[in-house]
């Protein structure tokens, strides 16, 4: 069965300091840069396919009608799906590195049973997760 998630797109406000982020954090889950389309750039799971399914791009031309710049862009959640536990912490300990904020270090969460995962910030804020597939695969 497919997953439900084709892609996901992330406007950054610094492209670089974005993709030097995600190649370290996304190392430990399998996550390989695979498309390239400048400045945008695509990562999917290393399985010899060019497919990608969580891409980041720079955000440009964020204004409001009165001129006044807005926020570049709006946090945002995404959760990463891990294959165990150890690949949650490496993700954890790889993020931190990269230069991310712990925003909740590996552990169980209360969310459902088995569920286990780890939390953070990357640099515009937004909340970045890794997950062991809790509906049975690692309890």
């Amino acid at each position: 069965m497919l997953g439900m998630i084709d892609h996901i797109t992330l406007r950054v406000s610094d492209i670089d300091r974005s993709i030097s982020f995600y190649r370290q954090a996304l190392a430990p889950l399998g996550y390989v840069v695979k498309a390239h389309h400048a400045p945008t750039l695509g990562f999917g799971v290393d399985d010899g396919t060019p497919r990608a399914d969580f891409y980041v791009s720079p955000a440009e031309g964020d204004s409001v009608a009165s001129g006044t710049q807005r926020r570049a862009t709006p946090v945002t959640h995404i959760a990463f799906r891990a294959k165990d536990r150890s690949d949650v912490v490496a993700f954890h300990e790889a993020a931190l590195k990269a230069g991310g904020t712990d925003n909740g270090a590996p552990g169980p969460r209360a969310y459902h049973p088995g569920y286990y995962a780890a939390f953070v910030l990357d640099p515009d804020g937004n909340n970045i997760e890794a997950v062991v597939d809790w509906a049975g695969s690692d309890r």
